[in-house]
């Protein structure tokens, strides 16, 4: 790992930024999405459900196909936000970005909403009561109490965006400096001859994050639930 050429850091670096801007900019989605599946009931619900894990059971290439012909340059709404705000997906890091994001995002809001249904309603009725509005309940009741369900599920949205190879190669290719990812870099190194040395530094490194990413998951909900639960 101490013999990592320039053109493998580039790989890291790119795929962690790649994960962090998917895991972030899901979030907000994923919670508000999390909440609407555990809180209310509604006609269409388990279609809904079933839309949002539809990327855990398509084949990755499926998925990027579709962001392709929907967010590239001539895609319905790849062409309006590349007129309307000179916004570009395709062949960009944002796209591998959106790719990893929308492939995530299931891991990401079942582990939200399952910490979602196991709160307490009495505590969050509770807060009402004392004239708290919906929205500061949701603020400084229900969201601490889903604390650690939110952190795993960013962790393994995380996870998944870092190891994320199919959706992402369809829809963004693979361009070094620009989208090629970790995994996109390793699956090149195994292709050209010479290369299984690199290929095995650089997936050496891919454990290495995604088991840091593990523990750093436990860590962060063990706090969590001490700090909220008591535990």
């Amino acid at each position: 790992m101490l013999d990592l050429t320039p053109d493998e850091w580039i790989a890291i670096r790119l795929s962690l930024r790649i994960a962090v801007v998917a895991t972030l900019v899901a979030l907000p989605f994923g919670i508000a999405v999390a909440w609407l599946l555990a809180r209310k009931n509604f006609w269409g619900k388990a279609v809904v459900d079933g839309i949002v894990h539809l990327p855990l059971v398509l084949p990755p290439v499926v998925t990027g196909y579709l962001l392709l012909i929907s967010f590239g340059r001539r895609g319905p709404i790849g062409a309006f936000l590349d007129h309307a705000f000179g916004i570009v997906f395709s062949f960009r890091w944002t796209g591998a970005a959106l790719a990893c994001g929308v492939m995530g995002f299931p891991l990401l809001v079942r582990a939200i909403r399952l910490s979602l249904e196991s709160i307490d309603r009495k505590l969050e009725d509770a807060a009402a009561t004392l004239g708290a509005n919906r929205a500061w309940v949701f603020v400084t009741v229900t969201l601490p109490l889903a604390l650690p369900g939110v952190i795993a599920g960013m962790v393994l949205c995380f996870a998944k965006a870092l190891g994320e190879f199919g959706a992402t190669i369809t829809f963004v290719s693979n361009i070094p400096g620009e989208t090629q990812t970790l995994s996109a870099a390793i699956y090149t190194y195994t292709n050209v001859p010479g290369g299984d040395a690199a290929a095995g530094r650089l997936v050496l490194v891919a454990i290495a994050l995604a088991l840091a990413a593990l523990i750093a998951s436990e860590w962060f909900a063990r706090r969590a639930g001490m700090r909220y639960h008591g535990d």
